[in-house]
């Protein structure tokens, strides 16, 4: 276990801008750091605390200091997503993600209806074979099955409702397939919506699991099929994600590994999506970055201290 001086002497903290708002993110701030075997990233959520925050800490550190796992394949099909734009951008922003046959759509933004969810749903719909959608939770569980009959035939709804409870209710009472995201990154016991029967996909992400092999082992432990996504993470987190995904012996779906192409900046050259899919490479960041301020830098370095802290005191 690398010190917390070692990781702050050995990293940057960058401020990404945008190309579209993306859960309310204009500019996104990631802390990367350089290790033996690499580049690492930490990349919490503002609004995540500490405890929550560790993991993010851990799969940083798991990436610089012991590398990726040995894959199984050297593509990665992925999913172009669509944040809460109107259906008319649509086109312009599935452009970005050349040959993709999935593709993600946000729904349930706070200020729009569900009038502008089907709009845009149909309008990806007319573009691509495959939709699913994502609510972060942001429906109760009436709203979630009136939402879903309006939107229609998709590949599945991700995270229709914020608790577990609330999902498998949503399950039961609709056909369309059901995916939980933040209901096993965001959980003590990722395990609780197999034993709910609260889902038939898995959303896995590399930062809140604690790193590439922890995800491994979860995939491994849950009886559902697994899609590897991104926690809008730089080039540094997303090589963590395709690298997962890779070592995934299991993988039969799109995986949420494109959202590169959201940057209007990112920390090297974003993964590029060629007839759909992404190659897994190692990174190394430009000379140039956009660094933060030097008050979020000090920031970062305090969090990051704090969460080392809570890593190596188990």
């Amino acid at each position: 276990m690398p010190t917390a001086d070692d990781l702050i002497a050995a990293s940057r903290v960058v401020a990404l801008p945008m190309r579209t708002a993306f859960r309310g993110i204009t500019v996104r701030e990631a802390m990367i750091f350089s290790g033996p075997a690499g580049w690492g990233e930490f990349a919490p959520f503002a609004e995540y605390d500490d405890a929550e925050s560790r993991v993010w800490l851990a799969a940083g550190i798991e990436a610089a200091y012991l590398g990726t796992p040995d894959p199984v394949r050297d593509v990665v099909d992925v999913n172009a997503t669509v944040p809460a734009v109107p259906a008319d951008d649509v086109a312009e922003i599935i452009g970005r993600y050349p040959g993709v046959r999935t593709v993600k759509v946000k729904v349930a933004e706070p200020g729009q209806s569900l009038a502008d969810d089907v709009d845009r749903v149909a309008a990806a719909r007319e573009l691509v074979p495959t939709v699913r959608i994502d609510a972060n939770g942001a429906w109760g569980v009436e709203e979630a099955i009136e939402a879903i009959a309006a939107i229609g035939d998709v590949e599945y709804v991700e995270q229709p409702c914020r608790t577990v409870d609330e999902l498998a209710q949503v399950r039961r009472a609709v056909t369309v397939p059901i995916a939980a995201d933040e209901s096993i990154r965001r959980s003590t016991d990722p395990m609780r919506v197999a034993r709910a029967d609260a889902a038939d996909i898995a959303v896995l992400k590399v930062a809140p699991l604690g790193g590439m092999r922890a995800l491994l082992k979860v995939a491994a432990r849950l009886p559902m099929d697994v899609v590897v996504s991104s926690a809008l993470d730089t080039a540094v987190g997303m090589s963590a994600g395709v690298a997962a995904a890779a070592a995934l012996p299991g993988l039969h779906r799109a995986c949420g590994l494109g959202t590169g192409a959201m940057f209007g900046r990112d920390v090297a050259a974003p993964f590029a999506v060629v007839d759909g899919r992404v190659e897994f490479r190692s990174i190394v960041p430009a000379n140039d970055l956009p660094l933060a301020s030097a008050e979020r830098t000090q920031w970062w370095h305090d969090r990051l201290r704090r969460c080392h802290s809570l890593l190596v005191g188990g």
